[in-house]
């Protein structure tokens, strides 16, 4: 058998370390490595000290948000930081975001923080937009987080009005017009909304969305099924402690 050169040998063992260099698994993970700075990013706590106010939606209730503060607790949350706001659905929806603004008062006072987070859902939307547009309660907000609001009214609440709260969610009242003329997101709160085209209560879905505000399209959800959608919760989670 002809002996091979040292030279050829050398040029062999060369190719095999490169080979096993490229296709070892530390190679891959090293490939697909994040870099340093992104990673940092990553693990940087989430900040979950801020209070959140839940506001529910048209004949709701404090149980809407059993799942929510479930998932906000997940995500580091203290249960003395979670609040739901209740409010009288066939009342009027000034006077609901004045009960708010004492609400949030109420809770900065307890908890001695100088802002709070809000969530809503549904007409909820209409209570929390004139709270911090009309009221001036953005100063009070960090966050605000609009699940499904009638933000912009809904053709649904023509088969309640006979309720005050109702005319108002109507599309073109002149309570959708005050909180939806100027600036929708004003001051230095962060605002965001999530909507999908499957709710079938917020009618047109879009009315949900908030010039100014990050507002995410949910693939497919129901007005209702939001509340126990754990995967937006955790947006709302996330964005909240952004």
């Amino acid at each position: 058998m002809p002996r091979r050169s040292p030279r050829r040998l050398l040029g062999v063992l060369a190719a095999v370390t490169v080979a096993f260099t490229l296709f070892s698994p530390a190679s891959a993970a090293g490939a697909a490595e994040t870099p340093a700075p992104a990673r940092a990013a990553a693990v940087q706590p989430l900040s979950t000290s801020t209070p959140v106010v839940f506001v529910h939606g048209y004949t709701g209730s404090a149980s809407n948000w059993v799942t929510a503060m479930s998932v906000f607790r997940l995500n580091g949350w203290s249960s003395s930081n979670l609040f739901a706001y209740e409010y009288d659905s066939y009342g009027n929806n000034i006077t609901n975001a004045q009960g708010l603004a004492a609400f949030v008062n109420n809770v900065k006072s307890r908890t001695g923080a100088s802002k709070v987070a809000i969530v809503n859902h549904s007409m909820g939307g209409l209570v929390s937009q004139y709270y911090l547009k009309v009221l001036g309660g953005n100063t009070s907000v960090s966050h605000l987080a609009s699940i499904a609001g009638a933000n912009h009214g809904t053709t649904y609440a023509g088969a309640c009005l006979i309720y005050t709260t109702c005319q108002q969610m109507y599309p073109g009242s002149s309570f959708i017009s005050q909180i939806t003329s100027g600036d929708e997101t004003p001051g230095d709160t962060k605002y965001a909304t999530w909507y999908s085209a499957c709710d079938g209560i917020i009618l047109p879905y879009t009315s949900t969305r908030l010039s100014g505000a990050t507002n995410n399209n949910v693939l497919c959800q129901t007005h209702i099924g939001y509340l126990a959608d754990t995967v937006v919760l955790g947006q709302v989670a996330r964005f909240i402690a952004s």
